[in-house]
Protein backbone atom coordinates (compact mmCIF):
# COMPACT_ATOMS: atom_id res chain seq x y z
CA UNK A 1 0.00 0.00 0.00
CA UNK A 2 1.12 3.45 -0.99
CA UNK A 3 0.50 6.80 1.00
CA UNK A 4 1.58 8.86 -1.83
CA UNK A 5 0.85 12.36 -0.20
CA UNK A 6 3.52 11.02 2.77
CA UNK A 7 5.55 9.14 0.23
CA UNK A 8 5.05 5.94 2.45
CA UNK A 9 4.93 2.29 1.60
CA UNK A 10 2.98 -0.08 3.50
CA UNK A 11 3.03 -3.54 4.03
CA UNK A 12 -0.62 -4.80 2.41
CA UNK A 13 -2.03 -6.90 5.66
CA UNK A 14 -0.27 -4.69 8.58
CA UNK A 15 1.05 -7.03 11.35
CA UNK A 16 -1.39 -8.48 14.03
CA UNK A 17 -1.75 -6.28 17.54
CA UNK A 18 1.23 -6.87 20.41
CA UNK A 19 4.02 -6.97 17.33
CA UNK A 20 7.04 -4.77 16.90
CA UNK A 21 7.24 -2.81 13.71
CA UNK A 22 10.18 -1.48 11.43
CA UNK A 23 10.40 0.93 9.42
CA UNK A 24 13.07 2.75 7.79
CA UNK A 25 13.92 5.19 4.77
CA UNK A 26 15.74 7.08 2.72
CA UNK A 27 17.06 9.25 -0.13
CA UNK A 28 15.56 7.90 -3.25
CA UNK A 29 17.73 6.49 -6.18
CA UNK A 30 19.15 3.29 -4.01
CA UNK A 31 16.35 0.78 -5.19
CA UNK A 32 15.17 -1.61 -4.23
CA UNK A 33 16.14 -0.29 -0.37
CA UNK A 34 14.32 0.40 1.18
CA UNK A 35 10.50 0.12 -0.26
CA UNK A 36 11.31 -2.71 -1.65
CA UNK A 37 11.90 -4.40 1.51
CA UNK A 38 8.54 -4.25 2.98
CA UNK A 39 6.59 -7.11 3.55
CA UNK A 40 6.38 -10.07 5.29
CA UNK A 41 9.69 -10.92 7.38
CA UNK A 42 11.21 -7.17 6.48
CA UNK A 43 9.77 -4.02 7.25
CA UNK A 44 6.51 -2.44 7.45
CA UNK A 45 6.97 0.69 6.53
CA UNK A 46 9.31 2.44 4.22
CA UNK A 47 9.89 6.47 3.57
CA UNK A 48 10.98 7.86 0.41
CA UNK A 49 12.97 10.99 0.33
CA UNK A 50 13.66 13.15 -2.99
CA UNK A 51 16.28 11.56 -4.67
CA UNK A 52 20.10 11.43 -2.73
CA UNK A 53 17.53 13.22 -0.06
CA UNK A 54 16.50 12.26 3.90
CA UNK A 55 13.02 12.11 4.10
CA UNK A 56 11.83 14.50 6.54
CA UNK A 57 10.63 13.86 10.11
CA UNK A 58 6.69 14.26 9.53
CA UNK A 59 6.37 11.48 6.46
CA UNK A 60 8.97 9.13 9.27
CA UNK A 61 6.64 10.45 12.41
CA UNK A 62 3.24 9.29 9.62
CA UNK A 63 4.90 6.32 9.09
CA UNK A 64 5.40 5.37 13.00
CA UNK A 65 2.01 6.38 14.08
CA UNK A 66 0.21 3.85 11.28
CA UNK A 67 2.96 0.91 11.45
CA UNK A 68 2.73 0.98 15.34
CA UNK A 69 0.69 -2.54 16.82
CA UNK A 70 0.98 -1.75 20.42
CA UNK A 71 4.27 -3.37 20.74
CA UNK A 72 7.02 -0.01 20.14
CA UNK A 73 8.92 0.67 17.10
CA UNK A 74 11.92 0.18 15.66
CA UNK A 75 13.53 2.62 13.28
CA UNK A 76 16.50 1.26 11.29
CA UNK A 77 18.64 4.22 10.26
CA UNK A 78 21.79 4.40 7.81
CA UNK A 79 24.38 6.81 8.78
CA UNK A 80 23.82 10.15 7.23
CA UNK A 81 23.78 13.36 8.96
CA UNK A 82 20.17 14.12 7.53
CA UNK A 83 19.06 11.12 8.30
CA UNK A 84 19.82 10.55 11.49
CA UNK A 85 18.74 14.03 12.53
CA UNK A 86 15.43 13.37 11.00
CA UNK A 87 14.69 10.23 12.51
CA UNK A 88 15.39 11.57 15.98
CA UNK A 89 13.07 14.21 15.77
CA UNK A 90 10.33 11.96 14.70
CA UNK A 91 11.31 9.62 17.30
CA UNK A 92 10.91 11.95 20.02
CA UNK A 93 7.43 13.35 17.88
CA UNK A 94 6.18 9.76 18.73
CA UNK A 95 7.34 9.53 22.55
CA UNK A 96 5.85 12.55 23.19
CA UNK A 97 2.24 10.67 21.74
CA UNK A 98 3.02 7.61 23.60
CA UNK A 99 4.67 5.54 21.24
CA UNK A 100 7.91 3.27 21.93
CA UNK A 101 10.84 3.59 19.75
CA UNK A 102 14.17 2.29 19.93
CA UNK A 103 16.83 3.37 16.84
CA UNK A 104 19.69 1.50 15.57
CA UNK A 105 22.09 3.67 13.20
CA UNK A 106 23.91 1.68 10.42
CA UNK A 107 27.60 2.18 10.18
CA UNK A 108 29.57 -0.91 8.66
CA UNK A 109 31.56 0.87 5.61
CA UNK A 110 35.20 0.28 6.51
CA UNK A 111 36.47 2.61 3.56
CA UNK A 112 36.29 5.78 5.83
CA UNK A 113 35.76 7.22 9.18
CA UNK A 114 34.08 10.62 8.16
CA UNK A 115 33.13 11.32 4.95
CA UNK A 116 31.31 14.83 3.22
CA UNK A 117 27.30 13.06 4.30
CA UNK A 118 28.49 11.79 7.80
CA UNK A 119 30.48 11.56 10.98
CA UNK A 120 31.47 8.41 11.34
CA UNK A 121 30.95 5.16 9.03
CA UNK A 122 28.59 5.33 6.13
CA UNK A 123 25.65 2.99 6.16
CA UNK A 124 25.30 0.78 3.03
CA UNK A 125 25.09 -3.15 2.82
CA UNK A 126 24.54 -4.23 5.73
CA UNK A 127 21.30 -2.37 5.87
CA UNK A 128 19.80 -4.95 3.66
CA UNK A 129 21.06 -7.93 5.78
CA UNK A 130 20.06 -6.47 8.97
CA UNK A 131 16.44 -5.74 7.99
CA UNK A 132 15.84 -9.07 7.09
CA UNK A 133 17.25 -10.75 10.06
CA UNK A 134 15.53 -8.07 12.27
CA UNK A 135 12.33 -8.82 10.24
CA UNK A 136 12.49 -12.31 11.05
CA UNK A 137 12.73 -11.83 15.04
CA UNK A 138 9.82 -9.12 15.15
CA UNK A 139 7.46 -11.86 13.02
CA UNK A 140 8.25 -14.26 15.98
CA UNK A 141 6.43 -11.82 18.38
CA UNK A 142 10.14 -10.50 20.26
CA UNK A 143 9.90 -7.71 22.16
CA UNK A 144 11.28 -4.35 21.48
CA UNK A 145 14.48 -4.63 23.52
CA UNK A 146 15.33 -7.97 22.10
CA UNK A 147 14.79 -6.83 18.63
CA UNK A 148 17.01 -3.70 19.48
CA UNK A 149 19.83 -6.03 20.89
CA UNK A 150 19.85 -8.15 17.76
CA UNK A 151 19.74 -5.29 15.63
CA UNK A 152 22.62 -3.96 17.66
CA UNK A 153 24.50 -7.17 17.40
CA UNK A 154 23.91 -6.97 13.39
CA UNK A 155 25.68 -4.36 13.34
CA UNK A 156 28.51 -4.58 15.33
CA UNK A 157 29.46 -7.74 12.93
CA UNK A 158 28.69 -6.32 9.71
CA UNK A 159 31.38 -4.50 7.41
CA UNK A 160 30.96 -3.38 3.74
CA UNK A 161 33.55 -1.62 1.13
CA UNK A 162 32.67 -0.62 -2.59
CA UNK A 163 34.28 0.25 -5.49
CA UNK A 164 32.76 2.31 -8.52
CA UNK A 165 34.02 1.96 -12.01
CA UNK A 166 31.10 5.09 -13.04
CA UNK A 167 29.71 7.99 -11.50
CA UNK A 168 25.53 8.17 -11.10
CA UNK A 169 23.79 10.87 -12.93
CA UNK A 170 21.38 12.40 -10.62
CA UNK A 171 18.58 13.33 -13.41
CA UNK A 172 17.73 16.72 -11.65
CA UNK A 173 21.57 17.36 -12.74
CA UNK A 174 21.57 15.61 -15.95
CA UNK A 175 25.38 15.02 -15.40
CA UNK A 176 27.21 12.75 -13.44
CA UNK A 177 28.05 13.24 -10.10
CA UNK A 178 31.75 13.26 -10.64
CA UNK A 179 34.04 13.13 -12.59
CA UNK A 180 35.83 9.82 -12.68
CA UNK A 181 37.57 8.98 -16.19
CA UNK A 182 36.87 5.32 -18.50
CA UNK A 183 40.17 4.04 -17.33
CA UNK A 184 40.26 4.73 -13.43
CA UNK A 185 38.01 3.72 -10.83
CA UNK A 186 37.27 5.10 -7.43
CA UNK A 187 37.66 2.68 -4.24
CA UNK A 188 35.87 3.04 -1.11
CA UNK A 189 32.97 4.98 -3.13
CA UNK A 190 30.11 5.65 -1.07
CA UNK A 191 26.41 5.35 -2.32
CA UNK A 192 25.78 8.90 -3.31
CA UNK A 193 29.16 8.75 -4.64
CA UNK A 194 30.92 10.42 -2.15
CA UNK A 195 34.54 10.03 -2.54
CA UNK A 196 36.27 6.91 -1.44
CA UNK A 197 39.88 5.68 -0.17
CA UNK A 198 41.80 6.22 -3.39
CA UNK A 199 41.36 6.01 -7.17
CA UNK A 200 43.17 4.16 -9.51
CA UNK A 201 43.77 2.68 -12.74
CA UNK A 202 40.97 -0.03 -14.43
CA UNK A 203 42.39 -3.74 -12.62
CA UNK A 204 41.33 -7.31 -13.43
CA UNK A 205 38.23 -8.52 -11.04
CA UNK A 206 40.93 -10.99 -9.08
CA UNK A 207 42.15 -7.60 -8.03
CA UNK A 208 39.15 -5.94 -7.45
CA UNK A 209 38.30 -8.34 -5.28
CA UNK A 210 41.48 -7.97 -3.48
CA UNK A 211 40.39 -4.50 -2.50
CA UNK A 212 37.13 -5.28 -1.38
CA UNK A 213 37.79 -8.27 0.35
CA UNK A 214 41.25 -7.59 2.54
CA UNK A 215 39.93 -4.12 4.36
CA UNK A 216 36.73 -5.89 5.48
CA UNK A 217 39.28 -9.13 6.70
CA UNK A 218 41.47 -6.39 8.27
CA UNK A 219 38.73 -4.77 10.05
CA UNK A 220 37.02 -7.36 12.27
CA UNK A 221 37.51 -11.16 12.67
CA UNK A 222 35.40 -13.21 10.38
CA UNK A 223 37.53 -16.35 9.94
CA UNK A 224 36.12 -18.38 13.55
CA UNK A 225 32.64 -18.96 12.71
CA UNK A 226 30.01 -18.91 9.51
CA UNK A 227 29.59 -15.60 7.43
CA UNK A 228 26.79 -14.09 5.44
CA UNK A 229 28.37 -12.49 2.37
CA UNK A 230 26.23 -10.21 -0.26
CA UNK A 231 27.96 -9.01 -3.45
CA UNK A 232 25.83 -5.71 -4.46
CA UNK A 233 25.38 -4.11 -7.45
CA UNK A 234 25.39 -0.50 -7.54
CA UNK A 235 22.72 -0.06 -10.45
CA UNK A 236 24.58 -0.07 -13.75
CA UNK A 237 26.68 -3.55 -13.71
CA UNK A 238 25.16 -6.56 -15.48
CA UNK A 239 24.68 -9.86 -13.43
CA UNK A 240 27.02 -11.28 -14.85
CA UNK A 241 29.81 -9.45 -14.06
CA UNK A 242 28.51 -9.52 -10.35
CA UNK A 243 28.88 -13.52 -10.21
CA UNK A 244 31.73 -13.30 -11.76
CA UNK A 245 33.57 -10.90 -9.04
CA UNK A 246 31.92 -13.07 -6.76
CA UNK A 247 33.87 -16.17 -8.12
CA UNK A 248 36.62 -13.68 -7.12
CA UNK A 249 35.66 -12.76 -3.40
CA UNK A 250 35.06 -16.76 -2.83
CA UNK A 251 38.11 -17.73 -3.70
CA UNK A 252 39.90 -14.81 -1.11
CA UNK A 253 37.15 -15.51 1.73
CA UNK A 254 38.30 -19.58 1.49
CA UNK A 255 41.24 -19.02 1.29
CA UNK A 256 41.28 -16.32 4.71
CA UNK A 257 39.21 -19.02 6.78
CA UNK A 258 35.78 -17.94 6.14
CA UNK A 259 33.34 -20.27 6.60
CA UNK A 260 30.38 -18.62 3.85
CA UNK A 261 27.31 -19.94 4.89
CA UNK A 262 24.84 -17.96 2.81
CA UNK A 263 25.32 -15.65 0.08
CA UNK A 264 23.20 -13.25 -1.60
CA UNK A 265 24.42 -11.67 -5.35
CA UNK A 266 22.50 -8.86 -7.36
CA UNK A 267 21.54 -4.76 -6.73
CA UNK A 268 19.99 -4.33 -3.66
CA UNK A 269 21.29 -1.13 -2.65
CA UNK A 270 22.00 0.81 -5.84
CA UNK A 271 23.21 4.18 -6.50
CA UNK A 272 20.94 4.98 -9.92
CA UNK A 273 22.99 3.90 -12.44
CA UNK A 274 26.60 3.70 -11.41
CA UNK A 275 28.54 0.79 -12.50
CA UNK A 276 30.48 -0.98 -9.61
CA UNK A 277 29.76 -3.18 -6.72
CA UNK A 278 30.00 -3.20 -2.91
CA UNK A 279 30.76 -6.44 -0.46
CA UNK A 280 29.11 -7.01 2.84
CA UNK A 281 30.46 -9.87 4.55
CA UNK A 282 28.00 -10.21 8.17
CA UNK A 283 29.55 -12.65 11.41
CA UNK A 284 27.09 -15.04 11.77
CA UNK A 285 26.03 -17.58 14.17
CA UNK A 286 23.08 -20.90 14.27
CA UNK A 287 20.51 -17.57 15.58
CA UNK A 288 21.44 -15.49 13.11
CA UNK A 289 21.35 -18.17 10.40
CA UNK A 290 17.41 -19.37 11.13
CA UNK A 291 16.67 -15.98 11.16
CA UNK A 292 18.13 -15.49 7.77
CA UNK A 293 16.30 -18.30 6.42
CA UNK A 294 12.91 -17.79 7.49
CA UNK A 295 10.14 -17.04 5.15
CA UNK A 296 9.97 -13.40 3.21
CA UNK A 297 7.67 -12.12 0.97
CA UNK A 298 8.93 -8.66 -0.74
CA UNK A 299 9.74 -6.71 -3.52
CA UNK A 300 12.97 -7.31 -2.98
CA UNK A 301 13.71 -10.73 -1.44
CA UNK A 302 11.61 -13.83 -1.12
CA UNK A 303 11.75 -17.28 -0.25
CA UNK A 304 10.37 -19.42 1.91
CA UNK A 305 6.95 -19.05 1.09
Amino acid sequence: MVDPTNRVIYRATPKGAGKVALISGGGSGHEPLHGGFVGLGMLDAACAGEVFTSPTPDQMLEATTAVDRGAGVLHIVKNYTGDVLNFEMAAELAAANGIEVATVVVNDDVAVEDSTWTAGRRGVGLTVLLEKIVGAAAEEGRDLAAITALAEKVNAGGRSMGVALTSCTVPAAGKPTFDLPEDQMEVGVGIHGEPGRTRVALEPAARIAERLVTPILEDAPFADGPAIVMLNGLGGTPMIELYLMYGEVAKLLEQAGVQVARVLVGNYITSLDMQGCSLTVLKADEELLGLWDAPVSTPGLRWGI
